[in-house]
Formats: structure tokens, C-alpha cells, sequence
């Protein structure tokens, strides 16, 4: 459960939540054998829960999303760099992060390659590089569109197990 404030020390005598079906509940010190103990960390971890939303708002709703939503004149005015997204760090670590996953992937790729015979390789290139249809890699090899579905499938088999 998530409060915009948290409730003063001394005003704290029991602690009050509701359930996903809307059911309030409370419960008391010295009931039910509810410790002091039992309701002081309750409490502690609906400060912590209500400390960290209070965080998440005030550092990414009003900075990072400022940054990305520059369309009213408060977020121009908080942040100079708007105007210019290739100056925004967290699209600039995402796209390192994102290059070195894609040449991970294709050096993977380009060993897995190598396991490939020379007949897959080049039906490898005409779907993939090419972007050829199997009917028309069919009627280049003179065969049946059924029988390069079925060699795509066994291709595509050998490279996932390769690959993984």
C-alpha cells in the first residue's frame, strides 16, 4: 500500500491497511497478540515504502521525465539540453549498451555460421541478407516452395541450437 504521507510518531497507535478487495483492517498493539514491536516495524516499512516513492517522484518524474516530455515551458526551463536529444546521457548508454549486444550477437552469428555447410549458407543469404521470398528461392533452386520451408526450418534449428 503506497500513502502520499506518513502518519506522525505519536499519532501512531495502531496500524491501518486495506486489502486488494478494498476490506480495511487495523490492527492494535496488545490485540490478538499484536506487539509494539509488530506495529513499529510495520510502520518502518510503510515509511520506507512511502520514502521511496517520495524518491522515485522527485528524481524521475521531475528529472528524467522532464528530459524526455520537454513539451511544456516548466521542462524547457529545468533543462537547457531538451532542444538536443544527442546530448541525453541515458539515450547515449542505451545505444552503447544496445551496439555492444548487436556485435555480441553477430560475432556469435559468424561463429555459428562456420558449422553451416555451403548449400546453407547461401539459402542463409538469399532469406536473410537478401530478403528473398521462398517462392522465389524456390524457382532459382527449381524446387518446391514446401522443400525450402523445410530446409529455413532446419536451418534455423541448426543455428538456435548453435547459438544457445
Amino acid at each position: 500500500m503506497s500513502r502520499a504521507y506518513k502518519t506522525s510518531k505519536k499519532k501512531r497507535t495502531n496500524y491501518i491497511y486495506y486489502t486488494a478487495e478494498g476490506t480495511k483492517i487495523v490492527i492494535t498493539p496488545s490485540e490478538d497478540g499484536v506487539t509494539e514491536a509488530d506495529i513499529d516495524l510495520l510502520h518502518s516499512m510503510d515509511d520506507f515504502e512511502v520514502d521511496e516513492q517520495r524518491r522515485y517522484d522527485y528524481r524521475v518524474t521531475a528529472h528524467l521525465d522532464a528530459y524526455h516530455d520537454g513539451e511544456n515551458d516548466s521542462a524547457n526551463d529545468r533543462n537547457k539540453y531538451l532542444s538536443d536529444e544527442s546530448l541525453n546521457p541515458e539515450k547515449h548508454l542505451l545505444e552503447i549498451e544496445d551496439e555492444a549486444e548487436h556485435q555480441e550477437l553477430l560475432k556469435r552469428l559468424s561463429e555459428a555460421m562456420e558449422h553451416l555447410t555451403q548449400k546453407e549458407k547461401e539459402l542463409f543469404t538469399k532469406k536473410f541478407v537478401d530478403k528473398q521470398t521462398n517462392v522465389a528461392i524456390a524457382a532459382k533452386l527449381v524446387v518446391s516452395e514446401t522443400t525450402i520451408r523445410k530446409h529455413l526450418k532446419k536451418l534455423k534449428e541448426k543455428l538456435g541450437k548453435i547459438l544457445t
